[in-house]
């Protein structure tokens, strides 16, 4: 027969243990008080979600998936040229993503335009965009797999790989109030 005192504790270090991977710094340091201003609209996650395996292309056409960012927080971000909103936001992804640094943080804009350069690598000579890296959705599959049907989308993720929260339109990236939700992220 098992002793109530070990039955207890057994119960308690798992709940304590299962807290300790919702309490990633990630997760754990983005809240409610910096949904403000550009980022009102923010919705966070009640709890970190694990993603699919996902795949991609970088400019080069080197096959990348998320594991490729495994330690990072990456701003995944879903665009196009031919998207207004994306081309507007596109300048501040860039600004935050000098701001940030990449060592612990990754702005992915992930293109939906096809998949290759033509229209992409000319859009981002054009605005001057020099801190982030070309990307593409081939056939869209990472756009389905994680349920994203407006342009632009941001998903933020952390550096296990799973979200913490999404952004549907478009937002002001280097404002403020999100670098610091970025820095916040993290941690």
């Amino acid at each position: 027969m098992t002793h109530p005192a070990s039955y207890f504790l057994s119960r308690r270090s798992l709940f304590v243990g299962a807290l300790s991977v919702l309490a990633t710094p990630a997760f754990a340091n983005v809240g409610p008080d910096l949904l403000k201003g550009t980022l009102a609209k923010f919705e966070l996650a009640s709890a970190p979600k694990a993603l699919p395996e996902i795949g991609f292309a970088d400019g080069d056409d080197k096959a990348l998936t998320l594991a490729d960012y495994k330690g990072k927080v990456v701003l995944l971000n879903f665009w196009a040229t031919w998207c207004a909103p994306c081309v507007k936001e596109m300048p501040s992804l860039d600004r935050l993503q000098a701001e940030m640094g990449k060592d612990k943080f990754a702005v992915v804009p992930l293109s939906l335009d096809g998949p290759s350069k033509p229209k992409v690598a000319p859009f981002y000579k054009d605005k001057n965009l020099a801190s982030l890296g070309i990307y593409f959705d081939k056939g869209k599959k990472v756009q389905q797999a994680l349920d994203v049907s407006v342009l632009p989308t941001s998903i933020l993720i952390d550096g296990q790989g799973r979200e913490i929260g999404r952004m549907v339109g478009e937002a002001d990236w280097d404002k403020p109030e999100a670098i610091a939700m970025m820095k916040a992220a993290v941690g």
